[in-house]
C-alpha cells in the first residue's frame, strides 16, 4: 500500500480570517481557488472552507461556541503540531519564504539547512492567522529514506 493523504481539516478561532488568510496562501502551493467549496451544518453547529487540489483537499473548520478563547497548543494531546508542505527545490523554499512572509505569515524560523533531520533537509516554519504553525520543506526523501 502506498501511503495518501486525501484531506485534512483543521479547526480555526474565526473562519472569516483564516479564510483571508488561507485564500493567498493556498494559491502559492498549488491550490485552485475556483475550486474551492463552503459548506454549513447548522443543527451541527459545523461551517467549512474547502480547497482542494488533485493531491488532496484541504479545509479549514470553525471552532465550536464553547471553545472560545482557548488558544492553540501544538502540545496539547490530539492538537496538530505543524504540518509541512513539501517542495522540490531550495529556491521554490526561498521563493514562498518571501512570497508567505508578504501575506503576511508569522515567521517562525528563516529558510536554513536542518542537517539533524536530513543532509539536504531545507525548511522554514511560519504561523498562519490562528496560531497554527507550518512548514515548508524540500529535501531528498528517497535518499533519507530508502
Amino acid at each position: 500500500m502506498e501511503p495518501r493523504i486525501d484531506h485534512i481539516h483543521v479547526t480555526v478561532e474565526d473562519i472569516e480570517r483564516a479564510e483571508r488568510f488561507y485564500d493567498r496562501l493556498l494559491p502559492l502551493l498549488g491550490f485552485d481557488l475556483g475550486l474551492k467549496e463552503h459548506d454549513c451544518v447548522p443543527e451541527h453547529e459545523y461551517r467549512i472552507v474547502e480547497y482542494h487540489n488533485r493531491n488532496f483537499s484541504f479545509g479549514i473548520v470553525n471552532r465550536r461556541p464553547q471553545f472560545a478563547g482557548e488558544t492553540v497548543s501544538r502540545r496539547k494531546a490530539g492538537a496538530l503540531h505543524h504540518l509541512a508542505f513539501r517542495v522540490e527545490t531550495e529556491a521554490e523554499v526561498d521563493d514562498l519564504y518571501r512570497e508567505i512572509s508578504a501575506i503576511p505569515a508569522t515567521i517562525i524560523h528563516r529558510p536554513r539547512h536542518y542537517k539533524e533531520y536530513c543532509e539536504d533537509y531545507y525548511a522554514f516554519f511560519f504561523k498562519d492567522s490562528e496560531g497554527i504553525e507550518y512548514e515548508v520543506v524540500a529535501f531528498s526523501r528517497d535518499r533519507c529514506f530508502s
